[in-house]
C-alpha cells in the first residue's frame, strides 16, 4: 500500500471509509474519495484526511470523463459504492442506474485510465437461498430473486467481460452480512441500530420472524482488510467470499447484543419481512483464506461490544449538540 494511489468509489460509507483509514495508516501516498454522500457521512473520512493525502469528490458515477480523469495514475481502485437490498426493490430503475450503469462507467473509466487493478464489492446475496452450507464460491446463482443480488450478479459477469475484452485485471469479494462502527443510526437503519435504541429505551429487541434465520457476521475492519488483501494478491479474475464461516441466529444475536448493553431483556417477534426473507446463511471461507491469505479476525461478541461502544459515543455526540 505504501506509495501508491488509490481512488475508492462510495468511499465515504461503512466500508469505504474503513478502506481509507486503513489504506491511510499503510502509507498511501493520495487516496481519492467519490462519493455523492446519500449514504456515506463526511466524518467517516475526517481521521483519514487529517493524517493522510486524502481528496474527496462529490459526485455520482455518472460522469464518466470525470471518473476516467480522476482515475489517471491510479495504481488500485476500489468499487464499493451501491444502494441497501430494500431500496433496489423499491426504486428498481434507481437499482439499474447505481447498482449496474455506474458500474459499467466505471469498469469503463478504469480501462480507459489504465488502473493497475480493480477490487469490487459483491454480495453473498447472488447466493438466494443456497443449498449448501456453508456456501462455496462454486455454488450456483440461479437461487437469487432479489434485484439487488441479480444486479450485483449481473456485475461479476461484467468484471468477467471487461477482464476478456480489455484485460481487466480485478478481484470481486462477496460479503456476507457487514457491521461495524458508522452504520448509520439516522434515517434507514440496520437492525443491530434499530435493537440498540430499544434496548436502550427498556423495549425488548424486535426480531422478524421466528428468529431461527441465521446469517454470517463480518466485522468491517476485517472486510475493510479483505479488500486490501485482494489489491495485493497476485489472484486476478476471481471471486471470493468474505464471510466467517460462524452461522449465527437472529435470536442469538438479540440475546448476544443486549449482552453487550448490560442488559437481560429478551427479543419479541413480528411477521417475517417481505424482501429476501432467506432462512440461512453462511459462507465458505476457504478459498479467500487460501488464496488471499483471509481470514476474518474479530469475533461477533468484541465486534458487538466495538459496535455498542462506537454507538453510545455517537449518541453522546448527538445529544451534545442539541441545543438546551
Amino acid at each position: 500500500m505504501a506509495g501508491k494511489r488509490f481512488l475508492i468509489t462510495g468511499g465515504a460509507g461503512v466500508v469505504g471509509s474503513t478502506i481509507v483509514d486503513q489504506l491511510v495508516e499503510g502509507g498511501a501516498a493520495e487516496v481519492i474519495v467519490v462519493d455523492q454522500f446519500s449514504r456515506g457521512r463526511p466524518s467517516n473520512l475526517a481521521w483519514a484526511r487529517a493524517n493522510g493525502n486524502v481528496t474527496v469528490i462529490h459526485t455520482d458515477l455518472t460522469d464518466t470523463e470525470l471518473l476516467t480523469s480522476a482515475m489517471a495514475g491510479i495504481d488500485v481502485v476500489f468499487h464499493q459504492a451501491a444502494i441497501r437490498i430494500t431500496q433496489c426493490a423499491d426504486e428498481p430503475r434507481l437499482a439499474i442506474e447505481v447498482m449496474v450503469d455506474a458500474t459499467f462507467n466505471v469498469l469503463e473509466a478504469a480501462v480507459a485510465a489504465g488502473v493497475g487493478r480493480l477490487v469490487a464489492a459483491s454480495s453473498a446475496a447472488v447466493y438466494g437461498m443456497a443449498e449448501q452450507f456453508p456456501t462455496p464460491e462454486g455454488h450456483h446463482l440461479s437461487a437469487n430473486r432479489t434485484l439487488y443480488g441479480a444486479c450485483k450478479s449481473f456485475n461479476e459477469q461484467l468484471l468477467r467481460s471487461f477482464n476478456e475484452m480489455y484485460g481487466l485485471d480485478y478481484v470481486a469479494l462477496r460479503y456476507f452480512n457487514v457491521y461495524g462502527p458508522r452504520m448509520a443510526i439516522r434515517g434507514h437503519t440496520e437492525v443491530m441500530i434499530k435493537w440498540m435504541e430499544r434496548i436502550a429505551a427498556g423495549i425488548p429487541p424486535l426480531i422478524l420472524g421466528d428468529g431461527t434465520t441465521t446469517v454470517d457476521f463480518v466485522y468491517v475492519d476485517d472486510v475493510a482488510r479483505a479488500n486490501l488483501l485482494a489489491a495485493t494478491s497476485d489472484v486476478t479474475d476471481e471471486v471470493f467470499n468474505v464471510a466467517s464461516g460462524t452461522e449465527t441466529s437472529l435470536t442469538d444475536l438479540a440475546h448476544a447484543l443486549a449482552r453487550a448493553m448490560g442488559s437481560d431483556l429478551l427479543p419479541e417477534y413480528g411477521p417475517e419481512r417481505a424482501v429476501n426473507p432467506v432462512p440461512r446463511r453462511v459462507g465458505d471461507p476457504e478459498a479467500a483464506a487460501k488464496r488471499l491469505g483471509f481470514r476474518t479476525e474479530v469475533g461477533l461478541e468484541e465486534g458487538l461490544r466495538r459496535l455498542v461502544e462506537w454507538w453510545r459515543a455517537e449518541k453522546a455526540l448527538e445529544a451534545e449538540a442539541v441545543p438546551a
